[in-house]
């Protein structure tokens, strides 16, 4: 199994190293696959990473809390973004890559804007899917609500699959952070239109590929409508079919690929 020794990350302060469990197949221009806050294994990118091993060297690591990673050893920050950036650098330079394209699926992708305009020099190419940008989701406060205290309330089945992908001693403290963490974020807003990125999305110049499900429950209204007025030189591509994991959904997952192949083809050519 392949692992990367990093001598700390900011995810789990107190560990070191911190061992980064990926997944590496295919040969070429370095692709990376970040995963969003339920972890690889719920929302793989299996289909899209045999679709792309021929051309690509396609990298998904588990980011530190999840998968054979390390653990989380303290609660998350309202900034574990920004940390999660700072980490995937690290897991970069471990590898010797100085530079690779991105593809992030929900805190995936926030983590992948980052890096778009915190280390420019490293990014080839963004794939932002499930995209967030609004610090404030009312539409979804009650979900994280029932995430951060009462999880058993989604229901058996999503429990036993929780435990299943995340660990049956573990899934609980990591759902749980992780949603209070996004309340966290939504208190510390400065107002309701406060984004995620500090006004710094649009400094973003790398070439940005938005794909982003019509029925994705975590959008609230205008949401994109305000991501495009910052990045209006960004493709935003919507699914009608799709929701919050257009790669992994049977109605969406084959014209994800085709729709993000096409772009990474164009932009690499």
């Amino acid at each position: 199994m392949p692992y990367s020794a990093l001598q700390t990350s900011p995810l789990v302060p107190g560990i070191s190293p911190a061992r980064i469990y990926y997944r590496d197949q295919g040969e070429g221009v370095p692709l990376f696959f970040l995963h969003g806050g339920w972890g690889f294994e719920m929302y793989p990118f299996n289909r899209q990473i045999e679709s792309l091993r021929n051309d690509y060297r396609v990298i998904s690591p588990d980011r530190s809390g999840y998968g054979r990673s390390p653990r989380l050893v303290a609660e998350l920050l309202s900034d574990f973004h920004y940390h999660a950036a700072k980490e995937t650098l690290g897991f970069m330079d471990s590898l010797r890559i100085e530079r690779a394209f991105f593809w992030g699926h929900s805190d995936g992708a926030v983590i992948a804007a980052i890096l778009g305009f915190t280390a420019p020099e490293r990014v080839s190419g963004l794939i932002l899917e499930a995209f967030h940008y609004y610090r404030f989701k009312p539409a979804s406060r009650k979900f994280f609500e029932t995430l951060a205290y009462k999880p058993e309330a989604l229901g058996a089945e999503m429990c036993e699959k929780f435990a299943r992908k995340l660990g049956a001693d573990y899934w609980r403290q990591l759902i749980t952070t992780h949603a209070k963490a996004w309340l966290q974020i939504a208190k510390e807003r400065a107002g309701p239109s406060d984004d995620l990125y500090a006004g710094r999305l649009r400094e973003v110049i790398t070439p940005t590929l938005f794909v982003h499900g019509r029925l994705d429950p975590r959008t609230e209204p205008g949401e994109l409508d305000a991501v495009s007025r910052q990045l209006p030189q960004g493709e935003m591509h919507i699914l009608d079919n799709g929701s919050h994991s257009p790669h992994s959904e049977s109605a969406t997952n084959d014209l994800t690929t085709r729709v993000v192949t096409k772009f990474l083809r164009k932009i690499n050519s």
